[in-house]
């Protein structure tokens, strides 16, 4: 199977404000990307780009404006939310949110086995929690009869991974997994991951805004600006080297390991977030140090340079690839 999960010209519009004066936003526009069996695909970029909307999407959570999800080539119907049992799982930002206080976290557990049918007695359900619980690193015996109050957030989000693998899902989705996790906990999240690929052939659709992760555990990357997909390709591709000038300060942004080197760059935030999705030319312009007059007007197109997906008016013409100096890998040196 070639593509486990397909995304065709995924769109949302959210309307606001009155009946009077109503305003529509597009936060995904036209975005298109597969993931393959056992690759772990990223979504990438700042707070409000549009990812965690298409993620939504993905999971049946938003219904979208226009466009398809294909998973194992079945198309999602309107209104649809059978996902679940058909092996897709999601894990989410908040630990701490995904279990009631006041419930002991292994009744997540026993519901999922008794909804799912998963198990015939309550003996194989307690070995199936414990085979997952120890695919994360726990035990059956580390989490029985606990509270979620009793657990770290790292812990948190394993158990949550592990409920998530009950219904032995091929695609599991996560959404800045490690955001809300202390760093020195997050490599070992981010190492699970690379894990359930190797040993269980899992896909995974990686959300996060940190591009030394994504970097880390990403085979495929995509890089969203305000409801686009501005590049896309192999994480060594984009991020060693890459075209789009938001991908490039995007990933300037990252805390070098040599503190007397510095970005030169200069960054124009004279637009607000809502008019950037307003814009009717390319969406970055009001940031970009790179604009040109096409660029207020006119939205650029889908180039392919050397394998990469570039949403750029500088790739379309004559103009010279952008070159970029500062090593990503001296960046990435103390995670």
């Amino acid at each position: 199977m070639e593509k486990l999960l397909d995304v065709q010209h995924l769109t949302k519009v959210f309307s606001l404000g009155s009946l009077t004066s109503r305003l529509k936003i597009t936060a995904a526009d036209n975005i298109s990307f597969h993931i393959k069996p056992a690759e772990i695909f990223t979504l990438a970029g700042e707070s409000g780009c549009g990812k965690t909307t298409t993620a939504k999407m993905v999971l049946g959570f938003e219904e979208p404006t226009s466009g398809t999800i294909l998973h194992k080539g079945k198309e999602k119907q309107k209104n649809e939310k059978v996902w679940f049992t058909e092996g897709v799982q999601a894990i989410f930002q908040d630990p701490f949110g995904t279990f009631n206080p006041l419930r002991i976290v292994d009744r997540y557990f026993f519901e999922t086995i008794q909804n799912y049918k998963l198990a015939g007695n309550k003996q194989k359900a307690i070995e199936l929690i414990d085979q997952k619980l120890k695919a994360v690193g726990l035990s059956y015996n580390e989490f029985a009869g606990k509270y979620p109050s009793e657990f770290s957030g790292g812990q948190l989000q394993r158990i949550s991974i592990a409920r998530a693998l009950l219904t032995d899902p091929t695609l599991l989705i996560a959404d800045e997994p490690v955001s809300m996790v202390d760093a020195s906990l997050r490599m070992s999240i981010v190492n699970l991951f690379k894990k359930l690929k190797e040993a269980f052939g899992m896909s995974v659709l990686y959300i996060t805004h940190d591009l030394a992760t994504a970097y880390y555990v990403s085979d495929r990357i995509a890089v969203m600006f305000r409801g686009n997909i501005v590049e896309m390709g192999t994480v060594e591709q984009v991020l060693m080297n890459p075209r789009h000038p938001y991908t490039q300060l995007l990933r300037d942004s990252i805390p070098q390991a040599d503190p007397t080197m510095r970005w030169q760059g200069t960054v124009n935030l004279n637009e607000t977030e809502q008019e950037e999705y307003l814009k009717q030319g390319c969406r970055f312009a009001g940031r970009c140090p790179m604009v040109m007059d096409i660029c207020k007007h006119v939205v650029p197109a889908d180039i392919r340079v050397e394998d990469v997906l570039v949403k750029c008016h500088l790739y379309n013409g004559d103009t010279e690839p952008i070159t970029v100096e500062r090593s990503f890998e001296a960046n990435n040196a103390n995670i």
